[in-house]
């Protein structure tokens, strides 16, 4: 048996994972991964990222360089992800001890019709990470442990998670761009412009 044999509810595992770390900074990725953060529970210190497929994980590695005394987590899904693949060598370069990746891995993408994805295909995210210098994974279904990684901010940790492929309610999160930024500075403490 694999681990893409044990797959586990994505929109659980969100709820369940933002409990457990309430003073992260999170940036979610295009998609899915953006509805179940938001299904979660709407909170300042999100950052919903609209478009900008393969953007999620750039984003929140800049932000884990500038914030490091916060725990950065980007939640992203295999599809975003692939499209961003090369931010995975920058993070192996830099690694940042606050920056948590967590990939909802369902082997298709689902924004656009539910192609298969190269991990459905034989893509393995875990060598891939640990290939680009991630040397703490934790594996998807320990959800503990993978909290315990965010709240201690010790190591880059990358988090592989297979989900089923299934396409829960979409609950979404404003689409102002404006005020998504401007809720965010403020979970920073920083002013608005």
């Amino acid at each position: 048996m694999t681990t893409m044999d044990v797959r586990v509810d994505r929109r659980r595992f969100v709820a369940d994972l933002m409990a457990r770390i309430p003073d992260a900074l999170v940036v979610s990725g295009l998609g899915s991964a953006t509805y179940d953060l938001c299904a979660a529970g709407e909170r300042p210190g999100n950052f919903y990222l609209w478009g900008a497929m393969g953007g999620a994980l750039p984003l929140a590695l800049g932000l884990a360089v500038a914030q490091p005394d916060r725990s950065v987590v980007v939640i992203t899904g295999d599809g975003e992800h692939l499209m961003g693949i090369g931010a995975l060598g920058t993070v192996g370069a830099i690694l940042p001890p606050n920056l948590t990746i967590v990939v909802l891995d369902n082997g298709h993408f689902g924004e656009t019709g539910m192609q298969a994805s190269h991990t459905s295909l034989g893509t393995d995210l875990i060598t891939v990470a640990k290939g680009f210098g991630i040397r703490n994974v934790v594996p998807g279904n320990d959800i503990g442990a993978l909290a315990r990684h965010i709240n201690g901010r010790k190591a880059t940790t990358y988090a592989h998670v297979p989900i089923n492929a299934d396409e829960p309610p979409r609950v979404l999160p404003p689409r102002d761009g404006v005020a998504i930024k401007n809720a965010f500075r403020a979970a920073l403490g920083f002013g608005t412009f």
